[in-house]
């Protein structure tokens, strides 16, 4: 897909466009509400032993300059065996087939180690729980644990592709200066991410997402990964955003570190524009 030239603010027309643009988003959540209300948190995989009821850890926090944020752990440091810590929460409009629209959040990784997943779903809340991975479509993945055939994530930010290999359904996202992977998350660091999201049916060549990215090595917008696969691929309409967490199994836990997400919008289209930097 051919894209529009990123907004320059050099001249005059330009910021008009991208004002224009920034009034197309629609936001999901901030968090400034202080509360989780809307949200589901439901942990569909709980196999701590001694057993601990509700232990994921999704919970509003403030930096020091009073924004608030979400952050998401499998569970509190130490408590291992939450296999699905699931977070979702409905989107304020649905994204029908044969749309194409962008998904904006920031991202920061409180530490690692961890496992961490989170996308868009086209499923009832009652198979999300059901079917935890399996509901997502576009998935964006933060990791640094090992497989289960001995292969060790590094910690790149990673998008979902079709593969053969059960263990290799994810790929790092590539620095476009220097054609290799990109380099691990920094820790601490806020990361803004567009997923431009291509709900069009397969045959005409949707159900695949693209994503940009600016935050750590990226000074700027850079589009970081093209045509990443929806994973189940179903051509129903998106309707939720769902992360989740895992602590891993008791005998080889992954760790428990903290991704925290803030300001999640949506815009009909390609939108390029930073939703944020309107308000």
């Amino acid at each position: 897909m051919k894209y529009p030239t990123l907004c320059s603010f050099t001249f005059v027309v330009s910021a008009q466009l991208c004002a224009a643009e920034s009034d197309k988003w629609q936001l999901i959540d901030n968090f400034e509400s202080g509360h989780l209300t809307q949200w589901h948190l439901v942990d569909t995989q709980n196999e701590t032993d001694p057993f601990v009821e509700n232990p994921q850890v999704t919970e509003i926090r403030m930096e020091d300059n009073g924004n608030h944020y979400l952050l998401k752990k499998p569970a509190q440091d130490g408590i291992v065996g939450n296999r699905k810590a699931l977070s979702y929460l409905e989107l304020p409009t649905s994204i029908p087939v044969g749309e194409t629209y962008t998904f904006y959040t920031r991202i920061n990784v409180e530490n690692f180690p961890n496992n961490h997943a989170f996308g868009l779903s086209n499923q009832t809340p009652v198979n999300i729980e059901e079917l935890a991975y399996n509901a997502f479509e576009p998935t964006l993945r933060v990791t640094d644990k090992f497989e289960s055939n001995g292969y060790k994530n590094t910690g790149v930010f990673m998008v979902k592709v079709d593969s053969d290999d059960k263990y290799r359904q994810y790929q790092n996202i590539i620095n476009p200066k220097t054609g290799k992977d990109a380099s691990v998350m920094e820790e601490g660091t806020w990361y803004s991410v567009w997923t431009v999201i291509n709900n069009a049916p397969l045959d005409d060549g949707g159900q695949s997402y693209d994503v940009y990215m600016q935050g750590g090595e990226f000074d700027v917008q850079t589009l970081v990964y093209t045509s990443a696969d929806f994973r189940m691929k179903r051509e129903l309409p998106l309707r939720y955003f769902l992360s989740t967490t895992n602590t891993g199994p008791i005998k080889k836990p992954y760790g428990n570190g903290g991704l925290a997400y803030d300001d999640m919008y949506m815009s009909a289209g390609v939108n390029l524009s930073s939703p944020i930097d309107s308000n």
